[in-house]
């Protein structure tokens, strides 16, 4: 077939499917360490008649003249198209700049680090002035690709505006969202203020405990993988406990992680493979794999009880339903709900003292440690979109600076973020909005569960059946239709600001 043939929306889903599955694979092979090279633009090429202006306008028309459910599915798969346009484009210099990322090292103390060890062995260094030169050497490796990464990314929202016919950053995003990002900033930004007081005096109590007496008053980002792994505390959370605790907390809920068909565990440590846990759910429910590097301390345990979220979510969709909703969304907020609900499970006291033995005081000081790292991210991810607004909301006049982002993020935590790490810490299509959704509707969910399962929500298997019927529902619904469900206010923060000991 040529690349100018175009197929009827329902052969064009059954190609994607297919299309999707062989670039999560190979993105899965990169980020694990399993592969030295990507080679993305390969598979593009391989499915290039999947993607071009005919094809696109077969999907519009096609979605313009649906209604309902249908509607929705041909929206998804005409954005999905869009986007694959675009990775058309730019696959190949995708490829060749994440290749050169890969071969980055980092000199240290006569040895050569690869940049991601490097990065993840900022999480376990036990000195102070460590990390912050090996953190600096880092950032200063990452930030050589800064101008490539600008580039990529101009090249990329250029050919986005064309073809969404959309040429504002924000409002594209926002209608793709079906949320007024601005609105949600504001209430946002209200909680933040609102939690500002509890929030500065759990810093200093938290930063003293785990950074030391040598700490600098604002320390910098160099610290943050090293406090959000508890560091002091590893030899209660140890490394090698971590998968047994979490699937152990996962059953008491009727959630058997090992057993259910479809989820794929790597929880193996390579030398490339990313710090970062995740989940790639290559065709759900069938192929779902859950990625972790455990390093020792209770992140081990948050990471994997998150990832686990997404994983039981998308192993657990209704094989019934068309791919569409088994696979793509409108964004990641839905997901990153039933991701933030079980890893709020570390935050309950009773879980620290039933797990690890602890007396209830340590158990209570614990759990209240993870409280300190949930009001860190929370405030963090607000500045983080914050500065996105404003990135967006100038680049078309100046192509994107690091203008704010240190201005932006280091009151808000206080941790100083150079503003080198701009670019490196952007994830595309606002998934801080995402992230911040979830966060409002988990502890909407979680208030839900209190008032309905009660206090002990987090090992009654009532918890699970309720999650097992939003998982079966796939990538259908939308984060704003989940808080309609339990009553709540898509906007409301009060639970969360309760969450948060505001």
């Amino acid at each position: 077939m040529s690349v100018t043939a175009v197929r009827t929306p329902a052969e064009y889903e059954d190609r994607l499917a297919r299309y999707l599955f062989e670039r999560s694979e190979e993105g899965r092979a990169v980020r694990v360490g399993e592969k030295e090279t990507s080679e993305q633009a390969a598979i593009v090429e391989r499915y290039r008649d999947l993607f071009s202006a005919a094809q696109l306008e077969v999907l519009r028309e096609a979605e313009a003249s649906a209604a309902g459910d249908d509607r929705e599915l041909l929206y998804r798969l005409r954005k999905t198209c869009e986007s694959g346009i675009v990775s058309d484009e730019l696959a190949a210099r995708e490829d060749e700049l994440e290749n050169r990322i890969l071969a980055a090292r980092v000199e240290w103390r006569g040895e050569e680090l690869p940049l991601r060890s490097a990065q993840a062995k900022l999480a376990v260094l036990p000195g102070y002035g460590d990390r912050d030169e090996l953190g600096s050497l880092a950032n200063a490796e990452s930030a050589r690709f800064n101008h490539d990464r600008r580039e990529l990314l101009a090249a990329g929202e250029a050919l986005e505006a064309e073809l969404s016919g959309e040429p504002d950053a924000i409002a594209r995003n926002a209608e793709e969202k079906g949320i007024s990002l601005h609105e949600l900033e504001r209430a946002l930004d209200a909680a933040a203020r609102a939690s500002a007081d509890v929030y500065a005096r759990m810093r200093k109590r938290w930063f003293d405990e785990l950074l030391g007496s040598e700490r600098e008053d604002v320390p910098t980002s160099n610290h943050t993988s090293y406090l959000r792994r508890l560091s002091p505390l590893e030899r209660t959370y140890t490394k090698e406990r971590a998968v047994e605790v979490c699937v152990a907390t996962l059953s008491s809920l009727g959630l058997d992680i090992e057993r259910t068909p479809g989820i794929r565990l790597d929880l193996d440590d390579r030398p490339q493979k990313s710090p970062r846990a995740c989940v790639i759910a290559s065709d759900p429910p069938n192929v779902v794999h859950l990625i972790t590097r455990a390093q020792g301390g209770l992140h081990d345990y948050q990471a994997f009880l998150h990832e686990a979220g997404h994983a039981l979510h998308y192993a657990g969709c209704d094989p019934a339903l068309p791919y569409t909703f088994r696979k793509l969304s409108r964004d990641h907020a839905l997901t990153e709900i039933y991701s933030y609900i079980l890893e709020a499970i570390t935050r309950e006291p009773a879980w620290h003292a039933q797990h690890f033995k602890l007396t209830d005081e340590q158990a209570t000081e614990n759990a209240e440690a993870t409280v300190f790292l949930e009001a860190l991210l929370f405030r963090r991810y607000t500045a983080k979109l914050q500065f996105e607004l404003e990135f967006w909301g100038r680049f078309r006049d100046d192509g994107g600076t690091s203008a704010g982002y240190s201005d932006r993020l280091t009151p808000a935590t206080g941790i100083r973020y150079p503003a080198e790490n701009f670019l490196s810490d952007m994830d595309s299509g606002f998934y801080s909005a995402d992230y911040l959704r979830a966060w409002i509707r988990s502890a909407q969910l979680r208030e839900s569960l209190i008032r309905d399962v009660g206090e002990d929500w987090w090992r009654r298997p009532e918890t699970g059946e309720r999650l097992r019927e939003l998982f079966r529902e796939g990538t259908r619904p939308t984060s704003e239709e989940i808080a309609a469900r339990i009553g709540s206010d898509p906007l409301d923060t009060a639970p969360l600001l309760h969450e948060l000991g505001a």
